[in-house]
């Protein structure tokens, strides 16, 4: 629970405070007092008469009644200061800075769980253990540098660890990126992420709140919260960034699937950031990046239109305008080139010899003027959205009034500028001046290009309606409830489900008889395909034969398959042709069901070219994932080939997620391949794993 004491304490206790700035204790007393807390500062030390200038209590018991409490002693101490803090002085707020833990061993939940339940009793927010502290305009309750620039719209950056939180802190300072908030959560055992979102979500107030949220998460305790508060605070408004970090492969679980070899608690974090609108970052660097964009971007409101961003460069140095060029154009962004009677008239305003074709290059002697004429074309081509300026200097002369004319262009332009300045040695003076004006800094341009690349291509929050049309619940359930012992479901009972979920499939026919068999081949007519039943991987044990064109090659085929260890029949299919695809699903525990989608063969299997969405999914999702496969164009046809039915795939990958929906006891499923061509998307093969 967040309350008043701990955001606006009127009164402060360091139990642990002390003289020595350069340890927690005497840094975190060092802390408040430069950040001007106006309240009532205490300070508990049995040694010390008086610290920093505050005297000192030798004793808690001689404490008056206190708002919050902040701990900087040894773990062991803490669960009976907090009880008696609580119980007699009125604390009901603590901030515990100490570690040793649930972090470290069993004994150490133990202390945890006594402060917790103390905490519970006496109605009291927690923040940490473990942690570096809280950093609000109110109070500086933290003991690390270094304090950024607080500013009521600037970002609110929320922490699960304190030593990264630092250092991310120490990136966007350089940046010149301001905060109005710095949650370190620690072990979070009351208040983790989630419920600090919760808060600004539930407390939202647009004209005084900050829009920019950004987060370190090493942990999703509560997916459903995090997926509820984060959409809601987007949709008001606010714009959200996350690194989710512990996400790689060596986490995930082994499964026999496809989807489940390739599933992972990473997919489930990509699925649940595309459903959120949160963006995704994977670095310090890209975070406080993303950041600063979103801070450019405000009074433009840009947001991810869903189609490439035509950007106009302006630099007065050659390489830097390619490098950044290149780097927009990988990320799916146009930097559209300037010609006509608009071009030639900005090139006679410029030094001879200047290039405007984008980028624009005003030459290394351009001035102050020249940048300001060249901004101002562009803010007025209605075929460019952002302007990116690159301006640094080699150390010849002073460059203050060029980024006065920027700072000026900034305040002025409707559609969002980013400045590059480079020379942070060079011209340091002149780049501090411009960040103290309230702007940021983007000191390297391809970092920028990609950073924007990932802002772009998040989508909007998703609608949470489940998308029922065309899937038969009733027959899911009866179908679902009528399977009786967990494991793979029989090949009859996959194509019965399927079926019930409005996703096409190929003719087939499954039995043990080759009479059988070859009647049912003979009725869908040659050529066909040929499968064991039984072995989950069939490829791996022989057991496909394709193109399949007469009697004779049907029979012998059906011999030798019956043969394969595990073997239980054989199913025929209709041979059809189509560029493979694939859908699967595996549930991830707190988060459900993570849908997946891509080319099928070698993409799935070897490139793991898939994207992940979070069940149930909307149409736009299915389209968002779709489009995020690096191999889409060869989706959209290619070489003489034609494009698929797009929107057949996306319409299996919804009904697919509307089964999950219905029928949770799934835990894994792939259809692997559907074959695909201008007209339809057919489900080929499928398997379906149930755990009751």
């Amino acid at each position: 629970m967040i309350n008043k004491q701990l955001l606006e304490p009127e009164s402060i206790v360091v139990i642990g405070g002390s003289n020595n700035v350069h340890k927690p204790g005497g840094a975190v007393v060092r802390n408040l007092l430069s950040g001007g807390y106006e309240g009532t500062l205490r300070i508990v030390n049995p040694k010390e008469d008086e610290v920093q200038g505050i005297k000192a209590f030798h004793d808690p018991r001689e404490l008056p009644p206190t708002d919050l409490a902040i701990l900087v002693v040894a773990a062991r101490f803490c669960p009976d200061y907090v009880e008696l803090l609580a119980s007699e002085k009125q604390v009901r707020a603590f901030i515990i800075i100490s570690a040793g833990f649930s972090e470290e061993t069993p004994e150490g939940a133990q202390l945890e769980q006594r402060i917790l339940d103390t905490c519970r009793q006496y109605d009291c927010a927690l923040i940490g253990p473990n942690c570096i502290g809280l950093l609000t305009r109110w109070h500086h309750s933290v003991f690390t540098k270094p304090i950024p620039h607080l500013n009521p719209k600037g970002v609110d950056f929320i922490s699960g660890s304190g030593a990264t939180a630092v250092f991310i802190l120490e990136s966007a300072v350089s940046k010149g990126l301001q905060f109005n908030s710095v949650w370190s959560i620690g072990n979070g055992k009351q208040i983790g992420i989630e419920s600090v979102l919760e808060y600004m979500d539930e407390h939202f107030d647009a004209e005084r709140d900050s829009l920019v949220k950004l987060l370190y998460i090493e942990n999703i305790a509560d997916p459903d919260k995090l997926l509820y508060h984060a959409t809601s605070l987007i949709k008001k408004g606010c714009r959200i960034a996350a690194i989710k970090a512990g996400s790689s492969q060596a986490g995930s679980r082994a499964a026999s699937s496809h989807t489940g070899a390739i599933a992972s608690s990473d997919s489930a974090v990509e699925a649940l950031f595309r459903k959120a609108g949160i963006v995704r970052c994977f670095s310090r660097e890209e975070l406080t990046t993303v950041g600063c964009i979103f801070k450019s971007t405000e009074k433009s409101k840009l947001l991810p239109l869903g189609q490439p961003l035509n950007v106009a460069i302006v630099t007065h140095a050659g390489g830097p305008g390619v490098m950044l060029t290149d780097a927009l154009s990988k990320g799916g962004m146009n930097v559209p080139p300037l010609s006509g009677p608009v071009a030639e008239e900005l090139k006679s305003k410029l030094l001879p010899g200047s290039s405007v074709s984008n980028p624009i290059d005003i030459l290394a002697t351009g001035t102050a003027e020249h940048l300001g004429i060249a901004i101002d074309y562009c803010e007025k081509m209605n075929d460019i959205d952002a302007i990116m300026v690159i301006f640094g200097t080699p150390g010849l002369v002073k460059i203050f009034e060029v980024y006065d004319t920027l700072h000026k262009k900034i305040m002025e332009c409707q559609k969002p500028i980013f400045p590059i300045l480079p020379s942070l040695s060079t011209a340091g003076p002149e780049v501090q001046e411009f960040l103290k004006r309230g702007h940021v800094n983007f000191c390297d341009e391809v970092t920028l290009a990609t950073a924007l690349t990932q802002v772009m291509k998040t989508p909007a929050p998703a609608e949470q309606n489940v998308v029922v049309n065309g899937v038969d619940v009733p027959q899911i359930r009866k179908i679902i409830d009528g399977i009786s012992d967990n494991g793979y479901v029989a090949p009859n009972l996959v194509h019965s489900l399927l079926t019930a979920a409005g996703i096409p499939t190929v003719p087939e026919f499954v039995s043990p008889s080759q009479d059988e068999i070859v009647s049912f081949a003979e009725k869908c007519g040659y050529p066909v395909v040929a499968k064991v039943v039984g072995p989950v991987h069939k490829s791996d044990v022989g057991g496909v034969a394709l193109n399949i064109r007469s009697k004779e090659v049907l029979v012998a085929e059906f011999e030798r398959m019956m043969q394969i260890p595990g073997a239980t029949s054989v199913m025929v299919q209709k041979m059809i042709k189509g560029r493979e695809l694939f859908i699967g699903a595996k549930y991830e525990p707190r988060f459900g069901h993570v849908v997946l989608c891509g080319l099928g063969g070698i993409f799935v299997e070897v490139l793991k070219d898939v994207s992940s969405g979070l069940a149930p999914l909307s149409f736009e999702e299915a389209y968002s994932m779709i489009h995020s496969l690096r191999g889409y164009k060869i989706l959209k046809g290619t070489r003489g080939q034609k494009a698929i039915n797009e929107r057949k795939y996306a319409e299996i990958i919804v009904r697919l997620s509307t089964l999950l929906r219905f029928a949770t006891e799934i835990k894994e499923m792939d259809i692997n391949p559907l074959l695909a061509d201008e007209n339809d998307v057919i489900a080929v093969d499928a398997r379906i794993l149930v755990e009751k």
